[in-house]
């Protein structure tokens, strides 16, 4: 006995399966060209940051008062940016030890710690922490024609 057999039509599945594709492999390229852009602010940000604190803690009459500015103007330069909402860690250390930061020959190191969130991460994968962690590092010498501290 024969049995007829049926041909399907296939016409269109073709562009269905073409725009399956195509969503399937765009959405992740569009969240990593996302990913990118936001690491890339974020470590400008972070950079301008160290420039902006070490030109503050150079500029300041006493070390105190340099640790206070280094950080508000590490603050600011965040908010520049576009990134006020960055957590921020301001580390200085100097050459000569503490208490000699600001003396002539002295070389003041700024650290600064901060990251980013990457955009629509699920908070699941994030451990209550910041997803890219972002780090720079800026010394400032601070001259021989600077007056120095007196002891």
């Amino acid at each position: 006995m024969w049995l007829p057999t049926r041909r399907r039509d296939e016409s269109g599945s073709a562009v269905v399966e073409f725009v399956w594709l195509g969503i399937l492999l765009l959405v992740p390229l569009v969240w990593i060209v996302l990913s990118v852009f936001e690491v890339q602010r974020g470590a400008f940000a972070v950079s301008a940051a160290a420039r902006a604190a070490g030109r503050a803690y150079a500029l300041a009459p006493d070390e105190q008062t340099a640790r206070q500015r280094a950080t508000e103007a590490a603050r600011r330069t965040l908010e520049d940016q576009g990134a006020p909402d960055m957590p921020l860690e301001v580390e200085v250390t100097c050459s000569l030890g503490r208490g000699q930061c600001l003396a002539g020959t002295s070389v003041v190191t700024v650290t600064i710690r901060s990251g980013v969130e990457l955009p629509a991460m699920p908070e699941v994968f994030r451990d209550a922490r910041t997803d890219f962690a972002l780090e720079s590092v800026h010394r400032v010498p601070i001259g021989q024609y600077v007056e120095g501290v007196s002891g």
